[in-house]
């Protein structure tokens, strides 16, 4: 954790998604808002393949996942879900290549994590992965090579990048409390055992050597302390969410050296307040928990609430440049 902690974040950057097809496009507005934390943006709208999960079952190695009607389920054989996937995926690699030439800097780039992969993804019984503790395992080392590799083509390509592993865990918290639903939708697949999750993503994260690792969930009670414990550099999450049962766990996460990634733009199009107003509750949360307001900047990136898929484009420009210029707020007025 120690050299994450000296690694130099940018002061806002994106989460992930955003609208339309494009992937010349999405890289370009990205590149050109995030002059000093870019992105590699994923475009659900294009369709299957191009999603969360889509996106990443197309990485995991030895392993492949085709569309049913009630998802992704994982299969014998690459077939063309599998094979679409990886060819939009290398499309975005092109478009980030281009509009990266000479970029020296950190770069971020997202998949999913474990536990949402193994609650996402069926099995051939048409449960999800996550009721089977082997599958589990098995999901888990895929994934890492999966991620691996992945990385290695990302340095390959953009030689400058510092790069920054974002993993989405959204299911998370269900994961962890026994609530994700059976096919049936009668019953939920019982609680893993914490310890269990710690050590997954405990390896998970290590896949990414030197560089630092986030954890992104922009669902309610995001488990601060076990992700800590994980080894991750910092959380991102959605501001609004929090509530004052996270406070000494989100103060003991920054005076631990972790970086809050702090969703306070909305991620779908509405009015956006001025920017020190997007950052209020950033420091006032700050002077609840008796934090030095120096530190802000230092252990703080501004970012949406969560992907920007959702939104449209000319919002999405505008809640990215948004995010930089809150971030700035916050640097120049930490008080």
């Amino acid at each position: 954790m120690s050299e994450n902690s000296q690694f130099r974040f940018g002061g806002a950057t994106g989460v992930g998604s955003m609208p339309g097809g494009d992937a010349r496009e999405a890289v370009k507005t990205v590149t050109g808002s995030f002059e000093d934390f870019p992105f590699l943006p994923e475009l659900p709208g294009r369709g299957p393949g191009a999603d969360m999960i889509g996106r990443t079952a197309g990485m995991l190695v030895e392993l492949y996942a085709r569309v049913e009607p009630s998802g992704w389920r994982l299969g014998d054989r690459p077939g063309r879900d599998t094979k679409r996937a990886r060819s939009w995926l290398v499309e975005d690699l092109d478009a980030l290549e281009e509009f990266t030439q000479g970029y020296t800097g950190p770069l971020k780039v997202q998949a999913v994590g474990p536990w949402t992969l193994a609650a996402s993804l069926e099995l051939r019984n048409g449960e999800a992965a996550l009721s089977d503790p082997g599958a589990c395992r098995d999901l888990a080392a895929s994934l890492t090579e999966g991620l691996r590799l992945h990385l290695a083509e990302v340095r390959r390509r953009v030689p400058g990048g510092q790069l920054v592993l974002q993993l989405d865990e959204p299911s998370l918290t269900p994961v962890l409390r026994g609530q994700v639903r059976t096919a049936s939708g009668y019953r939920t697949h019982r609680a893993v055992d914490r310890q269990v999750i710690e050590a997954t993503l405990r390896d998970t994260v290590a896949v990414h050597t030197g560089g630092p690792v986030v954890v992104h969930s922009c669902a309610p009670d995001v488990p601060f302390a076990l992700l800590r414990r994980t080894g991750v550099a910092a959380v991102s999450f959605d501001f609004s969410l929090l509530t004052e049962r996270d406070d000494e766990a989100i103060g003991e996460a920054v005076e631990g050296g972790t970086r809050l990634f702090a969703g306070v733009v909305p991620g779908t199009d509405g009015p956006l307040s001025d920017p020190a107003g997007s950052v209020m509750g950033v420091r006032t949360l700050w002077r609840r928990l008796g934090l030095h307001p120096g530190l802000l900047a230092q252990a703080v990136t501004v970012t949406p609430a969560c992907g920007l898929a959702g939104a449209s484009p000319a919002y999405a420009r505008q809640a990215l440049a948004h995010c930089v210029r809150a971030a700035r707020s916050l640097a120049d007025n930490p008080e």
